[in-house]
């Protein structure tokens, strides 16, 4: 293993790595991304993503866990570099993350590349329609991922999926995920082409969760806490569902009713 190391804050490869950090456009460009936490980079590996660099802090990071990396990584040409902590603090959003940082490559799936999931007696697609904080779409990726649903669907996405407060939500669930962006319609077009019948979470015309019939290859379909979903979803339902909500709240967290619906699919197949 060959390490450089990074001792000056002007250093460009650094400077690189922060615009991959702060900024979309840069990540769009370079098709790269960062993914921080030791834990999280190693369910990156095994998700099949390919590393382009693993940045460490010096000070913190340990022989064992760079021994380990090396012998997930294989043969790679991986690039690693030390930094200085005070260099390292400038990347690293959180404390806790055990010292590493990797840049690794996107990968862009279409709805044509879904592959549904042999031990899943229906396929179970979670569906995302314009919802905007990055930290909410990482906890319905860690929602879809307890689930065991067969992908993730973002319509009309405001965030990349790269983001790093998206990942760092999401625990490295991504990872572990087919998750396709596309236009609703394209959505809707595929899901009645597979047989995936589309459950609306939405407050109109709508009856209780439990009452509809999940154990059948569905699709459930959730909107932006702000705006709810738009009427091209409303028009191509095949069922409307709610959640009771009894006390003086109208609404949960999106996460959270996604959750909610999604377990109560797993119930109903008796999972």
């Amino acid at each position: 293993m060959y390490v450089t190391e990074i001792t000056s804050a002007q250093n460009p490869r650094l400077k690189g790595f922060v615009r991959l950090m702060e900024k979309s456009r840069e990540r769009k460009e370079t098709g790269l991304f960062l993914v921080e936490g030791f834990r999280e980079i190693l369910r990156c590996i095994e998700g099949g993503y390919t590393l382009d660099s693993i940045v460490f802090n010096a000070r913190g990071a340990t022989e064992e866990q760079l021994t380990a990396l090396e012998k997930r990584l294989g043969n790679s040409d991986v690039r690693y570099y030390s930094l200085k902590e005070e260099l390292y603090s400038r990347l690293a959003y959180r404390e806790g993350t055990e010292n590493f940082i990797a840049i690794a490559k996107e990968r862009k799936l279409s709805l044509t590349d879904i592959l549904f999931k042999k031990e899943n007696p229906f396929p179970l697609i979670l569906v995302i329609e314009s919802v905007e904080k990055p930290g909410n779409i990482g906890a319905l990726l860690r929602t879809a991922d307890a689930c065991n649903a067969d992908a993730v669907i973002i319509c009309d996405p405001l965030t990349d999926l790269y983001n790093p407060n998206l990942i760092r939500a999401s625990v490295g669930a991504l990872f572990n995920l087919q998750v396709a962006t596309c236009e609703s319609r394209e959505a809707i077009q595929w899901l009645k082409a597979n047989g995936i019948k589309i459950f609306t979470a939405q407050l109109q015309d709508s009856q209780w969760y439990y009452n509809a019939n999940m154990a059948q290859p569905c699709a459930i379909v959730m909107g932006s806490e702000a705006d709810g979903l738009s009427q091209i979803w409303r028009d191509a339902a095949d069922s409307r569902i709610k959640i009771p909500m009894l006390g003086i709240s109208d609404s949960l967290n999106v996460s959270v009713s996604a959750a909610v619906l999604c377990y109560e699919a797993i119930r109903q197949r008796g999972l």
